[in-house]
């Protein structure tokens, strides 16, 4: 069986948006993934007592399993095949951008890598909720960054107050388009937004239950305490489930996807389009809009269904749940149907 691909998740954000300060978030909720990363600037990233071998732009290993590199933008490529190897052992790989680079320049270096092991996984943008719109009126770049996000992480949201939160948010919005706002203080987005736990067994790759997905990683009571502010999945998202053995319509699926609903931040899962030439497990993820399909074979005695997880904030299940099932196939489809779905396909 191939290797499965590494998703390379570019985040971006102008100057004290707090691109720093989720990225330490993200490492110390990891939820067991292992995280590569690639900082501009290395003494930013808090690694605690944690012990660092080699220079500061080269690969260390970090005690947590976490590996971090500091380079600049141009030395991308090799900075990707040096984490995304044969041997590696790297669930996902997180860059994080110089407040001044140009995320198109960044999405470029990615899709054009030659490395065969990686796929480009979205763009994240963080947005000041503070000073937004002094900075789009001294910077007017950051409108098209704004545009061009997969997500957008609306941060700093305490500091503000709700009238001019609301304001800001609506502003976000108009300029993202379709792509999902998430308000969040200090950084603090749940990982398995961006990525999945990972629970490590021999039995080979799977997908995880609604169970997993929503299970606390700290496994204790936290009722009456803060638990150092850790952010429970289930007390801020919505997890709605799918299944179905009847095929999926392509053409619809796919334009559920590229136009979902208010607050939809994720979906995941696997998908049975069951026409002939196409019979094979599609196994679907999304962060934000950006899309992504990946091809393999269903595994031994598993049958042949849709099951699959949406995650969102503020989403209306019930109509969620309508527009899904009406993805189910109701006539039948010849391979020009997947036309759609062939867009968003990565080989592996």
């Amino acid at each position: 069986m191939a290797k499965r691909l590494i998703p390379v998740v570019l985040v971006a954000g102008f100057l004290g948006a707090g691109k720093t300060t989720m990225l330490n978030h993200l490492l110390r909720n990891n939820g067991g993934v292992r995280i590569g990363v690639i900082v501009n600037d290395f003494g930013s990233v808090n690694i605690d007592s944690m012990m660092v071998a080699g220079q500061v732009d080269s690969m260390v290993s970090l005690s947590n399993g976490c590996l971090c590199c500091a380079v600049d933008v141009s030395e991308m490529d090799s900075m990707l095949d040096r984490l995304a190897h044969p041997r590696s052992d790297i669930d996902v790989i997180v860059v994080e951008a110089s407040g001044l680079a140009e995320p198109r320049n960044m999405v470029r270096l990615v899709l054009g890598s030659a490395n065969p092991r990686i796929v480009y996984g979205g763009l994240v943008v963080l947005v000041d909720a503070v000073e937004f719109e002094d900075t789009r009126v001294a910077n007017p770049e950051l409108d098209l960054h704004v545009r061009m996000a997969d997500l957008l992480v609306l941060n700093k949201t305490d500091r503000i107050s709700e009238p001019d939160l609301q304001s800001v948010l609506a502003r976000v919005e108009e300029l993202g388009g379709r792509s999902p706002v998430l308000p969040t203080a200090h950084g603090r987005i749940d990982p398995r937004l961006l990525f999945d736990e990972v629970t490590r067994v021999d039995d080979g790759p799977r997908q995880l239950s609604l169970d997993e997905l929503l299970a606390d990683p700290h496994d204790h009571d936290c009722s009456g305490h803060d638990c150092d502010g850790h952010d429970h999945l289930h007390d801020r998202y919505e997890a709605v489930t799918f299944t179905s053995d009847r095929p999926m319509d392509p053409r619809a699926l796919t334009r559920l996807l590229e136009d979902p609903p208010p607050g939809l931040y994720r979906v995941k899962g696997f998908v049975y389009f069951g026409i002939p030439g196409h019979t094979q497990r599609y196994t679907l993820q999304t962060v934000g809009r950006h899309i992504r399909f990946e091809t393999g074979p269903w595994g031994r005695g598993a049958g042949r269904v849709t099951e699959l997880v949406l995650i969102g904030s503020g989403i209306d299940a019930g109509l969620l749940l309508r527009r899904i099932d009406e993805c189910v196939r109701v006539h039948e489809s010849g391979a020009e149907a997947m036309t759609g779905v062939h867009r968003y396909v990565v080989e592996n």
